[in-house]
Order: C-alpha cells, then sequence, then structure tokens
C-alpha cells in the first residue's frame, strides 16, 4: 500500500501556499522557456508554458519530502520493504480499445496504460527518450477521466515524440500535433511509415520544430497532420516557413483531427487526405495546376460596353475588377462623363451604384443624374416644377439602386474606406464613382501627397480586388511647364497629380482634353478623349470626341475638331 500522506506530498497541488507571494520570472530548466517559470516566497517555482508542467517544491515541502525518505526503504511512496516495479509505477503495455489503437502500436511507442478497480483504463503513459541513448527520461501522463496531462522527470534533449522509433530518413515523416494523433496515424499505416509528434502541442510548434529541423529535414517530405480547428490551423502557419523549399506538404483533414478519425472508422478518407497533402509554397507563389478556376472565373466576367462607340474601340468596354482613372485639368468635364457613366450603368444593367461625390453635396449629385434623364441641366432651372421632373427622379435615384455618400465632415481616408466596403458588401454596388481623389489627400494632415497618394491608391487597389467591384476614379492633373490643360494641352502619364502609383495601380487611364478658350465654339465645347493607360487591350491615344450641348446637358460622341488630327499610339 501506498502511504497517504507521502501521495498528498507528492501531488504539488496540495502544497500550502496562502503565505507565498509572487517573487520574480525565470527561465525553465525543462520546456527551456526563458521567463515562464514563476517564483514564489516559500521557494516553490512553477512553469506556466503551455503544455509545461514543470514544478519545484517550496523548501518546507522539500523538508518533509526528505523527512518521508529517511522513514521509508522506498523513497515512491511504498511501504517499508515493499518492491516498486515498472509495472506499479508506468502500468502495461496494452490495446487502447476506445481509441481504436493496437497493441502492436502501443508497443512500438512504448506507449503504457494503467487500469482501475474495475479494470477500465484510467491513465496512459507516453515515454520521452533521450535522443543520443535510449534512456527514458520522462514520461507524459494523460488522465482519461479528465482529459489533463502531467509530465514527470525530465525533457532535457528528449527530442520529439515517437522521434527515437524513426529511422532518420526516408522518404515521408508525419509530424501531429499530440501523442494520440501520432499513435492514430502510425495505426492507420500499419505502422510502416515515420511518425512523430509535438511536445507542447499547438503552442510549442515553432520552437519543437526549429530544435528538431534538421532531423525532419532528412527526410524527403514533411507532412504536417495539425488539427483543424484555430489553434491547428494557427501553428500550421506558425511554422510552414521555416522548412526548405519543396519540403513541407500540408494535410487537410476533414474532421478535428487524426484520433478522432481513427476512432470514427474513417480510415479510408485519412489516407486519401493524408495522399493528398499539398506541398507548401508561400503566399503569392501559385502553381500553374491551380489556375483553372481563377481563369474560367474571368471568362465568366463580362465586359460592359461604353456609350461611346470609339472609346469601346480602343478598351473593349469596362469590367469588374477593374480601377478607371479618369484625369484632367480643372473644368474639362470629369464630373459630367462620370455622371454620363452613372446613368449609363443604370439603364444597360441591373448593378447597384455607389457614388461618392466629394466636391458637391448630395442634394447637387442628385440633381445631376436625373438633369442627364431629363436632357436638362436642372440645377440651372430658377425653379422646378416637382410633378415635372418626379418622373426622372424615378428612373434614377427612385429605382433603389443608386446610393449616395453623404460626406461632409467625414472625408477621412479610413471613412472613405469603409464606406466603399459598405457599399460593396451591404448594398450590393458592383460599381463605385470616386470623385475625386484629391480632395482626399487634402484631408489628410500629411505634408507628403506623394506618400498619401501611394498609400490610399494601394488601399483601393486592395480594395478592387478584395470586393470585386469596378471602380472609376476621378484624379486631377498637376501644373505642366508646357502648354497649359485648359488650354487644349496633351496629357501624359507623368502629368497625374502626386504620385505615380496612380498610373502603376489603375488598369486604365483616361485623359480629357479640351481648349476652353478656342475661338471656334464647336471646338471650345469638344472633348477629346485620350486612352494613356490600356491594361486590357494595349490600345493607347485619342479614342473618340465628345460635344457637350449646354441646352441639354448631354455630351454625345462627334468627330475630331477641326484643329485635331486622330493620332494613335502603341
Amino acid at each position: 500500500m501506498r502511504l497517504g500522506y507521502w501521495s498528498w506530498a507528492k501531488n504539488p497541488g496540495m502544497e500550502l501556499k496562502k503565505d507565498s507571494k509572487f517573487v520574480r520570472h525565470e527561465p525553465c530548466p525543462s520546456c527551456g522557456s526563458s521567463d515562464a517559470l514563476a517564483r514564489y516566497s516559500n521557494g516553490s517555482g512553477h512553469c506556466f508554458a503551455a503544455g509545461c508542467t514543470h514544478h519545484e517544491p517550496s523548501t518546507e515541502f522539500a523538508s518533509f519530502r526528505n523527512k518521508i525518505e529517511q522513514e521509508s526503504d522506498n523513497a515512491w511512496g511504498y511501504m517499508k520493504n515493499e518492491k516498486l516495479t515498472a509495472e506499479d509505477e508506468i502500468g502495461v503495455i496494452a490495446a487502447i480499445p476506445d481509441r481504436r489503437l493496437s497493441k502492436d502500436t502501443c508497443r512500438k511507442f512504448g506507449v503504457t496504460v494503467q487500469y482501475d478497480a474495475s479494470g477500465t483504463i484510467n491513465n496512459h503513459f507516453y515515454p520521452y527518450k533521450d535522443l543520443d541513448t535510449g534512456e527514458v527520461k520522462g514520461h507524459k501522463k494523460k488522465s482519461v477521466k479528465n482529459k489533463c496531462f502531467s509530465y514527470s522527470g525530465s525533457a532535457e534533449n528528449v527530442g520529439l515524440f515517437g522521434q527515437d522509433t524513426c529511422k532518420g530518413s526516408g522518404k515521408f515523416i508525419t509530424v501531429t500535433e499530440g501523442e494520440l494523433d501520432c499513435l492514430a496515424v502510425s495505426e492507420m499505416f500499419d505502422n510502416r511509415w515515420d511518425v512523430v509528434s509535438l511536445r507542447s502541442g499547438a503552442g510549442g510548434a515553432v520552437r519543437e520544430v526549429k530544435e528538431q529541423l534538421e532531423f525532419l529535414e532528412n527526410y524527403d517530405n514533411v507532412v504536417l497532420c495539425f488539427d483543424s480547428d484555430k489553434a491547428g490551423q494557427t501553428a500550421v502557419d506558425s511554422v510552414k516557413d521555416i522548412f526548405s523549399p519543396n519540403k513541407l506538404k500540408i494535410c487537410k483533414l476533414p474532421m478535428k483531427d487524426a484520433g478522432e478519425m481513427l476512432q470514427a472508422g474513417k480510415v479510408k478518407d485519412f489516407t486519401s487526405s493524408w495522399w493528398n497533402s499539398k506541398c507548401y509554397q508561400p503566399d503569392g507563389i501559385v502553381s500553374g495546376r491551380d489556375t483553372w478556376e481563377a481563369i474560367t472565373g474571368k471568362m465568366k466576367v463580362k465586359s460592359i460596353p461604353y456609350p461611346w462607340h470609339g472609346l469601346n474601340d480602343y478598351t473593349k468596354g469596362f469590367r469588374p475588377y477593374e480601377l478607371v482613372t479618369i484625369t484632367s485639368g480643372s473644368g474639362m468635364g470629369k464630373s459630367q462623363i462620370v455622371r454620363e457613366l452613372e446613368y449609363y450603368l443604370l439603364n444597360a444593367t441591373d448593378d447597384n451604384i455607389g457614388v461618392l461625390a466629394l466636391e458637391e453635396d448630395i442634394s447637387r449629385t442628385a440633381l445631376g443624374i436625373m438633369s442627364i434623364a431629363a436632357d436638362c441641366p436642372l440645377h440651372l432651372e430658377e425653379e422646378i416644377d416637382e410633378e415635372m421632373v418626379k418622373p426622372y427622379w424615378e428612373q434614377t435615384l427612385g429605382t433603389d439602386r443608386y446610393y449616395l455618400f453623404d460626406h461632409w465632415g467625414s472625408t477621412s481616408e479610413d471613412n472613405l474606406l469603409s464606406r466603399i466596403r459598405y457599399m460593396a458588401k451591404a448594398l450590393d454596388c458592383k460599381w463605385i464613382i470616386l470623385d475625386h481623389l484629391s480632395i482626399v489627400v487634402s484631408s489628410q494632415e500629411s505634408d507628403d501627397e506623394r506618400r498619401a497618394i501611394d498609400a490610399i491608391m494601394t488601399k483601393l487597389r486592395t480594395l478592387v480586388q478584395e470586393l470585386g467591384v469596378g471602380l472609376f476614379l476621378v484624379s486631377h492633373l498637376k501644373r505642366t511647364t508646357g502648354k497649359p490643360h485648359e488650354d487644349g494641352g496633351r496629357i501624359s502619364l507623368s502629368e497625374l497629380r502626386g504620385s505615380q502609383a496612380i498610373a502603376q495601380l489603375s488598369d486604365m487611364v483616361i485623359g480629357l482634353e479640351r481648349n476652353q478658350q478656342d475661338e471656334n465654339e464647336e471646338n471650345r465645347n469638344t472633348t477629346t478623349v485620350r486612352i494613356l493607360k490600356n491594361r486590357y487591350a494595349g490600345l493607347t491615344g485619342a479614342a473618340c470626341y465628345l460635344k457637350y450641348d449646354r441646352f441639354t446637358g448631354r455630351m454625345s460622341e462627334v468627330g475630331p475638331p477641326s484643329n485635331n488630327d486622330m493620332e494613335t499610339q502603341f
């Protein structure tokens, strides 16, 4: 019989600590953590690192233990003259039926069990051996009843669980998150393949993989078979970049872990998942074999033709996932053109549209889109007959497909981006019009306009890809040293205001040119639409000409002005 008081003494949780206070953090001699061991005023210490159960008794407890050892012939708490056997201490090798683990598998890994008085298994013991000598240095104990783990002995130079059973090289080695999963994987492969497990679960993955990286990379393929829960996948993410290229394969399980699959009899499903493990590639690197869905997805995206034939011939329309920048000098009709596009989208598609017109209030934006429907610049009317204009409201804003951003007092970058995301996600807007970029930057406190534009363009480009929307962005030009843009000066990409990021991150850049001072009224009201960048179709140059009718407020496609020759650049 074991001594009752000795059982109490061996349990660190029974140690009296009511007068003990925390003193400092120290390195743990078992798990190697630099500061996880908490030292208390009574001399005791306890490691709080995940998976580590290292405990050091108080000085008072140590004195008590010494006294007991002196009074007993056996330091492990047996009555005098009673012999302690290995079987008594760590159980016997046997099958674990509830886990579907055979005796052969348990024997391979040296796993033992203990039985209670009713003959039911109540404890598992997982041995950890010295990597050099093969000597058992310690045991991890699992209580079946409460599923708690504890470790006794030393963890120095013990490596991964099951490492002593491995050949040390070969085609495959599987790494699991826990000992039971290690046994389960080995069981499902008839103990033919090398399998190891982390000592301290997902929390110790990085440290333990780094410690045994040389051993693991002796194999052609390292298969990570971690739990499919959040903790397990986080552990996968934390270690996947540690391995050499083409070394790591990641197994995606349809259930929580390998042990659960073995219990459920899903051996075939597990082996199929294991054999289909994909070789890890860093973010941004994609195998050509994995591109089919992306290709077919793009093929299903239909282009929407522009309302002007010349522009459509050059661009082949516009599409979701594209960022189109429209730029010109001041007063050249950028806002008018985007209103024409908004009205066109309302009639040519069934899609919702989001409009962020930052230089005008929502009533002015509303009148602008209604004017397109009415063929009349309503904002110039001294009085507006409500009954007369109601049908134009119903054709545009009243469709419940046209959403505006009431921005007064809130044009900060983050606020703007969140509104775009809301329009796309919550309101299902497929097309977003942002007029214009410069006012967003001007609201920032940064003195560096270029960096500010770089930052917001990167975020806008990311949003377009994330949300799958088409974005029309209005941007201004910087002042030119040559002929002013307002006097008909030719636009180039280098003249985009603030940053080359606008040109680099846009799929298409459309410049508007018009001589506002031309003596010829027709020329004065005719805008050259010049393609400066065309990632989709490649064509650049003067695509078409749009004439503004001051009586209708509309822009219609015409031939080139009398003093302007059609040019095409490739």
